[in-house]
């Protein structure tokens, strides 16, 4: 009994406690970060790391049919299984005051995780991400657009019908060159396929999206085979309501750049 009330006692007047902790507890973040097309959560584990040696809490969740979750892949995961995936994250984990960070395509699945939760998300960072806006709902385009065709012509090389493989489509140097061995043979080691409906299906907005949630951009600006076209950023860029970075590194540079990733996710919630 003595020793309890010494201790609120000490808990009320502030000793044998640490200003530094107790300030470093008030400053910590919440993060979720969605991987891209092909990845899974561990594309993020670097910077996972990275941050929470800094002491903030980080969710890097799998959405399903990718990653450690490829047997879950069926005809009928789509963009909305892969939102609820992560706004059921949140949910049940009872998260608030999220920093919601989407990589390439998940920049739809993040948009509409903003839109379903917005009460939920402090800040949404698109990392070299597709930002939905009107007449850019999906990532599979529409019939009118020049490379409908050329996407078209893609699904006769699907496995089984629905399953994208990148290694069918595009050369490890779309994600990383060649000089970053280490990593590219991770990537070959666990890259698996993608649902073709996360990018063919369409976002129908219920809250205006991320409209009303401060926002931020990051583009990889290092990349050199194929780097991303204003068409990814749309909105985004020369906009006074995005924060807008670009840093030199590839495109899946949160495997080769954590430290230089996760410091500007730190200063663009700054910011907010």
């Amino acid at each position: 009994m003595i020793r309890r009330t010494f201790i609120q006692l000490a808990t009320l007047l502030g000793i044998g406690t640490s200003c530094a902790a107790q300030e470093k507890h008030q400053q910590a973040q919440v993060f979720v970060l969605v991987p891209g097309t092909w990845h899974g959560g561990w594309v993020w584990k670097k910077v996972k790391q990275y941050l929470q040696q800094k002491g903030h809490l980080v969710y890097t969740p799998t959405p399903t049919g990718v990653g450690e979750r490829i047997h879950l892949l069926t005809e009928d995961v789509d963009l909305y299984t892969h939102i609820e995936d992560i706004t059921n994250v949140i949910k049940y984990e009872e998260l608030e005051d999220v920093i919601l960070v989407g990589h390439s395509f998940s920049g739809i699945t993040i948009t509409g995780v903003v839109d379903r939760l917005p009460q939920k998300i402090k800040h949404v960072i698109f990392f070299d991400a597709l930002v939905p806006r009107e007449g850019v709902m999906k990532a599979w385009p529409d019939p009118v657009s020049p490379k409908y065709k050329e996407y078209e012509d893609r699904k006769s090389r699907f496995v089984d019908g629905y399953k994208m493989d990148m290694f069918e489509e595009y050369p490890m140097e779309m994600l990383l060159p060649k000089e970053y061995t280490e990593e590219r043979d991770r990537l070959k080691r666990l890259l698996t396929y993608h649902p073709y409906k996360q990018w063919s299906t369409e976002l129908v907005l219920q809250n205006e999206g991320y409209a009303h949630t401060p926002k931020s951009y990051i583009r990889c600006g290092g990349q050199t085979h194929r780097s991303s076209s204003d068409w990814m950023p749309g909105p985004a860029k020369n906009n006074s309501a995005w924060n807008w970075r670009e840093l030199d590194i590839p495109r899946d540079g949160m495997l080769t750049h954590p430290k230089i990733v996760g410091d500007c996710f730190l200063e663009l919630i700054a910011l907010s």
